[in-house]
């Protein structure tokens, strides 16, 4: 008989497939909880148990973790990381920062990997990244409609959802990857409702983007979001292209969202001379420190963690005391600087070369591979939304860390956004290494997401 002609799966069946993806799409969801404290939230516990589940699985199920050329891509930062953690300032710094830096480059996305068996759980994870952001831009919008947010400019304005006045940059990372994930979807040959629903999610995100008043985000996104329309056409990026414009005229000249305010942060991106704002002066003075500690350690660093400890030998006295932080629940405070603020600088000035060039050798072997699968899939086969998805995600992250770095709850997202990209890139024709397929499944796939 005809494969086109099979009945689909029954619905139980269905679920039962899509169960593999349940533990990652828990840590996205954990990551949207409200901060405990200090130390490992909700969501860094469950990455953990999802880690621990994976290995389980693959000891029950007798197989190999992953393929030679997954285990190669994965497994390069340790190379740094192991070098950089013999320089840390004590053994207590160095199993912190190893195990921060494995957590979320190395083990939740090989998790990742060899948990998602098809298509189907890859576009279950990411609704699951768009629901968050839908979560959080709600939480965001109405921060800044009643005054609830966090501190900008004098006024508790600033959307931060549920990440709270510490962590400023959690709501704008989680509502970002959503619309990336939207606009891959949006932008694949998914079903009409499915594509419609996407486009409608990543246009309503716009809003609570802009009132984080991220412009690395900005940036990212803008960039990321250009970058998916024209790998998905030129006639589709005009229409898209359009829809946005739209919505931003609406949005801002419309209704007058934010514009003041807007226009002075976005003016602000560009300005280095003058009289820049004092973000602005901190971010390049750590900059220029990051820069100091590679040149006097340029193989190694400095080590892990020994950022804050080698910055004020290499910082001008233009770097204030530390980021003033208020609103959204916190009280007055300074928060103190102890990283560069770009994930580039951060792991040169103390993992040197040798840990900038494995960590980011990593990630260009991933864009490359999954660049390929992508105009594989836009030539022929499924998977176009996919491919879109897991591309974009890369790129937003590898545009991200020019202005951040990795640090607190929302860090997870990082490690679970990686191992959506390398299931893409690391597999063949879109099918993980580890899966043994078969006919049945791939029509159970397919009829998930009618």
């Amino acid at each position: 008989m005809s494969h086109a002609l099979a009945p689909p799966p029954p619905p139980r069946r269905a679920a039962a497939a899509l169960v593999p993806a349940l533990p990652p799409v828990a840590v996205v969801a954990l990551a949207g909880l409200p901060p405990t404290g200090d130390g490992a939230g909700p969501a860094d516990v469950v990455s953990a148990l999802l880690v621990g589940y994976c290995v389980i699985r693959l000891l029950r199920e007798r197989r190999r973790p992953l393929s030679p050329v997954a285990a190669v891509v994965l497994g390069l930062p340790v190379v740094g990381l192991a070098l950089a953690a013999m320089g840390a300032a004590s053994p207590q710094a160095a199993l912190d920062g190893l195990s921060r830096y494995l957590q979320v480059f190395v083990l939740v996305p090989a998790a990742v990997l060899v948990l998602l068996r098809g298509r189907a759980d890859f576009r279950v994870l990411a609704w699951s990244f768009v629901g968050l952001a839908l979560w959080q831009g709600a939480v965001g919008v109405h921060q800044y409609v009643t005054g609830t947010g966090a501190s900008y400019q004098g006024e508790t304005v600033r959307a931060v959802g549920t990440f709270g006045a510490t962590d400023v940059m959690g709501m704008a990372t989680a509502v970002s990857l959503g619309v990336v994930c939207a606009a891959g979807i949006a932008l694949g040959r998914a079903p009409v409702r499915q594509r419609a629903a996407a486009a409608g999610c990543a246009l309503l995100l716009v809003l609570p983007l802009a009132l984080s008043f991220s412009r690395g985000a900005w940036i990212a996104t803008a960039l990321t979001c250009a970058v998916q329309l024209a790998l998905a056409g030129l006639r589709r990026a005009l229409k898209v292209a359009a829809a946005v414009v739209a919505a931003g005229v609406v949005l801002v000249g419309g209704f007058g969202v934010g514009t003041a305010m807007l226009q002075e942060r976005i003016d602000s991106i560009t300005e280095v001379t003058g009289t820049p704002d004092q973000s602005v002066v901190d971010r390049y003075t750590l900059w220029a420190a990051a820069a100091g500690m590679w040149r006097e350690h340029p193989w190694t660093g400095v080590g892990l963690k020994n950022f804050p400890e080698y910055r004020d030998g290499h910082a001008t006295l233009a770097l204030s005391s530390g980021s003033d932080i208020e609103g959204a629940g916190e009280e007055y405070h300074k928060q103190a600087l102890l990283s560069p603020h770009s994930m580039y600088l951060l792991v040169l000035s103390e993992q040197g070369l040798v840990g900038l060039l494995a960590l980011a050798g990593g990630w260009l072997a991933l864009l490359v591979c999954a660049l390929r699968r992508l105009l594989r899939a836009r030539r022929r086969g499924p998977g176009l939304d996919c491919a879109l998805v897991a591309v974009g995600l890369l790129l937003w992250l590898l545009t991200d860390f020019v202005y951040g770095d990795i640090g607190g709850p929302s860090t997870v997202l990082t490690g679970v956004a990686l191992g959506l990209t390398a299931w893409w890139a690391l597999s063949r024709d879109g099918r993980p290494h580890t899966a043994r397929r078969d006919a049945a499944s791939e029509r159970a796939e397919e009829a998930a997401t009618r």
